[in-house]
């Protein structure tokens, strides 16, 4: 008897399926790097703005934050992507007209600037967004969803291996400063 795998019709179709399979792996790779990124930059970004946050004019509007009704809350929670929209449409349009580099340059700090108020917002609105049901079911779905998809990426062999690349050069790294400071 043949396995479904070992017969010929088979074996077409799943050569045809396979560019999609590639780009649906592909996209899964840099959906999980684009995570990455955001999860690597929340909490410093977050602790930064906190930080900020301790000055008085930014404590007492910190301190209303936190006693926004659920849907002030999301309001809030939103401002900042809405703000940021003409930005980075300026931004395109600096790309567009030419100056890639300060186009660029205007996304990234966009980006960052936009993590770090929407990680600081979040960190203040939490408790009060998850009172919403709907928003309760989509974030625990989200961070479901989120964290399988990290584990995946983190057991994959070229993230093992950046792990290991990491290890030794910080081995090495160490090695160089302490021959440096015995001599």
């Amino acid at each position: 008897m043949t396995s479904p795998s070992s017969e010929p019709g088979n074996f077409w179709h799943v050569l045809a399926r396979l560019p999609l399979r590639l780009i649906k792996g592909l996209f899964a790779w840099l959906l999980a790097l684009l995570i990455l990124f955001e999860e690597w930059g929340w909490e410093p970004l977050q602790r930064a703005l906190a930080w900020l946050g301790r000055l008085p004019g930014l404590r007492w509007t910190e301190a209303r934050i936190k006693t926004l009704p659920p849907y002030g809350a999301l309001a809030i929670f939103l401002l900042p992507t809405l703000l940021l929209l003409p930005v980075k449409l300026l931004a395109l349009w600096l790309i567009g007209q030419g100056q890639v580099m300060l186009g660029t340059l205007v996304i990234v700090i966009a980006k960052l600037a936009g993590t770090a108020i929407v990680a600081r917002l979040f960190s203040l609105t939490k408790d009060t967004l998850l009172q919403l049901a709907w928003f309760a079911r989509l974030y625990l779905g989200w961070t479901g969803w989120k964290d399988a998809l990290l584990a995946q990426v983190r057991t994959s062999w070229p993230w093992r291996l950046g792990r290991v690349i990491k290890h030794r050069l910080r081995q090495r790294l160490q090695k160089l400063r302490n021959m440096l400071h015995s001599q």
